[in-house]
């Protein structure tokens, strides 16, 4: 099975000690699952992938989908952070989740 970004954010988060629920149902009986979720903070992570190549989330009916799924996490009192592997690369996807949970140590530039 491949290494992929939702893999390499999982380390990253593992290796600062940050705990998380991976593929996390939020609204029962609704199938909608979370990339990542810190449900103590009702702070949510999705990772945004594809977007280069007209995947999922950039065809007009998954863009669709994500929206609703996006406005009832919000609705429930969630934030989202969206991040592209990108992000997960270069540290900023991480600094951003640090910086919604409260620690410091690794704040956005």
């Amino acid at each position: 099975m491949p290494f992929t970004p939702e893999d390499h954010l999982a380390l990253l988060l593992d290796d600062e000690g940050i705990p998380y629920q991976r593929e996390y149902r939020f609204a029962p009986p609704r199938r909608w699952r979370l990339d990542f979720a810190f449900p103590d903070h009702q702070l949510a992570v999705e990772v945004e992938g594809g977007i280069w190549v007209t995947g999922r989330h950039v065809r007009p009916s998954g863009f669709i989908k994500d929206i609703e799924k996006y406005n009832h996490l919000t609705l429930l009192g969630w934030r989202l952070l969206r991040v592209v592997p990108d992000m997960i690369e270069d540290g900023e996807a991480l600094r951003l989740i640090c910086a919604c949970l409260g620690n410091g140590a690794s704040t956005p530039q």
